[in-house]
């Protein structure tokens, strides 16, 4: 197993940022009705526009669970607009293995959830 299959594993087991935030500025619910995965973020903004805390919960693959662990990991400090020129190639990055066209969509979710605004 390479690196990046036990590091997709140990976000797959182990997901940082889960769980939910109450009192949340932005709540952001994305589906892949495809395979089923499910998920909703949820971001508290700071006076600048910035995620000062994100929390994600739902129910996914292990791609998509990953993908949505190590992404939120990367956006906090971030605004909403900086999230948006994030691509396909910085997820792709993150999780550091091949993806067929049906995975790439699992692991895609997370960010075009985020997207929404």
């Amino acid at each position: 197993m390479n690196l990046y299959q036990e590091q997709i594993i140990d976000h797959y087991q182990s997901p940082h940022n889960w769980g939910e935030i109450k009192d949340a500025d932005k709540v952001l619910e994305g589906a892949n009705v495809s395979c089923g995965d499910d998920l909703t973020f949820y971001l508290k903004l700071d006076g600048d526009h910035k995620i000062s805390d994100i929390k994600w919960q739902g129910r996914a693959c292990a791609i998509c669970i990953a993908s949505s662990s190590m992404l939120s990991d990367q956006i906090v400090g971030q605004t909403l607009d900086q999230i948006q020129k994030i691509d396909i190639n910085q997820i792709k990055e993150n999780l550091g293995i091949p993806l067929s066209p049906i995975r790439l969509k699992c692991a895609l979710l997370p960010l075009e959830t985020l997207k929404r605004k």
